[in-house]
């Protein structure tokens, strides 16, 4: 398989139809604050087109996964796992010692995704989504 693409600001749209395929109704992020988010500094976005993204942020010596998103029809592929661990390179490039998350806490799929990749649960959030679901927060040291 290609390694994940470096995607662009003009490709919002297209990375706002994946959000949109990977989340549950109303959980997926509108393309206008995706665009918001990918024109901040440090924040950068992997992907497969038309498959999966994940979006991150680096700032400080800390770099923080925004989202991670896969199509249904991509998914146990290991399609997330290579993703995760291109931005777990990239966050080490750009010289982030840490990698934060925040993982809804019945996402069993996802938080097997994380431990699997070395990251430990450091805190909940409780009643964090907007279906008042607790998010668990994540961390992987990078250094």
């Amino acid at each position: 398989m290609t390694a994940p693409e470096l995607a662009s600001t003009a490709e919002v749209a297209a990375l706002a139809a994946i959000h949109e395929a990977g989340f549950p109704p109303g959980m997926a992020w509108p393309a206008a604050d995706m665009l918001g988010l990918m024109e901040m500094p440090g924040c950068f976005v992997l992907w497969k087109p038309d498959r999966a993204l994940i979006m991150c942020r680096v700032a400080g010596g800390e770099a923080e996964v925004l989202t991670l998103a896969t199509c249904p029809p991509a998914r146990r592929q290991g399609l997330a796992s290579r993703l995760l661990d291109a931005a777990i390179a990239a966050c080490r490039g750009f010289g982030a010692e840490a990698l934060f998350l925040e993982v809804g806490a019945g996402n069993a799929a996802a938080q097997g995704l994380y431990c699997a990749a070395g990251f430990t649960e450091v805190a909940r959030r409780p009643r964090y989504y907007a279906d008042g679901t607790d998010a668990i927060v994540m961390t992987l040291r990078l250094s």
